[in-house]
């Protein structure tokens, strides 16, 4: 992994369509773009709610929301050139009940923003539209696939494809992609599920675009140095992970616990840490920039996990800090999950212990504390996994390759980009 490289642009000109870009949750996002401007891509960014300005000198344009008064005439254009999609549009929108209506404006949105989008583009260099969510951007690149016959293809993850039941209409738009990007085997096997020919989806990974030292110091003496890392929401479990602490430390196991994140369970969680009689053990230090979250991690003995499925279906892939703590040398402790369990396998990469099983929990924190040979052992084939499988220019090669550059192994040969055969598309 390394910095990003000057290149004279080759291969597809390639649109990257976003909900918001640049964003400090959605750092994993910036490490792929720029990881193809790294490997010479001729690449543009266009951010469809929130962001904008520039990012590694790109300049990344950002959806003006006024301009969807345009929509009272180029809509009605649109369906005159193309009638096929206002036939194609109807059927779905008034034959299938949305299962959740923030989603379903998402999608019409979405739809109004491709109609747009499509005639922005005609004037445009643009060979493929790359949709980073299966939402908002993926129906905005499927308007403007079916209006301008550009290919495009679509990302679906977690949140598209889980809570209430996946996206509203990630069927049509999977369909429709060129191919659809997943980055956990469990996001694989959900779009089978959905319909989704194996062979055109690409199961790659997320990355880092550049590893941390490896650490060698053992773990100072003292109580174990816990982070955990997340979005303060439901499907993180952070109210049952307070009640393991509660439960922990009056088994006897001495824990200094650091909360890095926000969101609307913060008075919740602050709540339930004073009743738990954890004030002086759990410290709440809210949201931190990326380069702050790294140094919790190097310092950090422990990441714990406890991601659950939420009531709206809703829950995690493979959270990016379960690799990037991975990297830096904190031993990942996490209840089981199908996409963490991809990368944390139990006593070989990290430690794996089910949320109700207390004496589980108590035995990997004693391990952490007390045995420092089996917890470098862990910490090392940690390290092996993520350089293995999470290298951000190794991935951004797979999906270039699927972009239409070719075969991801020219890339190898000529230096440009190494190919993970473990990840490799399906």
């Amino acid at each position: 992994m390394g910095a990003v490289t000057t290149q004279s642009p080759a291969g597809p000109r390639v649109l990257y369509l976003f909900t918001r870009f640049p964003h400090l949750s959605e750092t994993f996002l910036q490490r792929e773009f720029r990881a193809m401007l790294s490997l010479g891509v001729s690449v543009q960014a266009y951010s469809l709610h929130r962001g904008g300005g520039t990012f590694e000198g790109v300049e990344v344009r950002r959806f003006v929301k006024w301009r969807l008064l345009h929509l009272f005439w180029a809509a009605p254009l649109a369906c005159l050139r193309t009638p096929e999609v206002l036939v194609e549009t109807a059927r779905r929108l008034f034959t299938t009940w949305p299962r959740d209506w923030m989603n379903m404006w998402e999608n019409l949105y979405g739809a109004g923003v491709g109609v747009l989008l499509a005639r922005e583009l005609r004037v445009r260099e643009v060979d493929h539209v790359h949709a980073v969510w299966a939402s908002l951007p993926a129906t905005a690149a499927w308007m403007v696939s079916l209006l301008g016959g550009v290919r495009f293809s679509v990302g679906a993850h977690a949140y598209d494809l889980f809570e209430y039941g996946g996206d509203w209409l990630l069927a049509e738009k999977c369909a429709r992609a060129v191919f659809v990007h997943t980055s956990t085997e469990a996001g694989l096997r959900r779009l089978v599920e959905v319909g989704v020919p194996a062979e055109r989806i690409a199961l790659v990974r997320r990355g880092l675009d550049r590893l941390p030292a490896e650490r060698v110091a053992v773990r100072a003496e003292g109580p174990i140095r816990v982070v955990c890392v997340a979005r303060l929401v439901e499907k993180k479990g952070l109210l049952r992970q307070i009640g393991i602490y509660r439960d922990l430390v009056r088994r006897g196991v001495d824990l200094r616990v650091r909360l890095v994140g926000d969101g609307p369970l913060r008075g919740r969680l602050a709540v339930a840490i004073r009743h738990a009689g954890l004030e002086g053990v759990v410290e709440m230090a809210g949201a931190l920039e990326n380069e702050a979250v790294w140094r919790e991690l190097a310092a950090a003995d422990v990441l714990v996990h406890t991601g659950v499925v939420s009531r709206t279906g809703d829950r995690d892939g493979l959270p990016n800090v379960v690799p990037e703590a991975m990297a830096a040398g904190a031993i990942v402790i996490t209840a089981p999950a199908a996409g963490v369990e991809e990368a944390v396998a139990h006593r070989r990469t990290g430690l794996v212990c089910p949320l109700e099983d207390l004496d589980a929990w108590e035995a990997a924190f004693r391990l952490v504390a007390a045995a420092p040979g089996a917890a470098a052992e862990l910490r090392s084939a940690a390290r092996a996994w993520v350089e293995q499988h999470f290298d951000a220019r190794r991935n951004a090669a797979l999906l270039l390759a699927r972009f239409g550059r070719g075969d991801p192994e020219s890339d190898l040969a000529s230096g440009r980009g190494a190919v993970s055969r473990d990840d490799a598309v399906v």
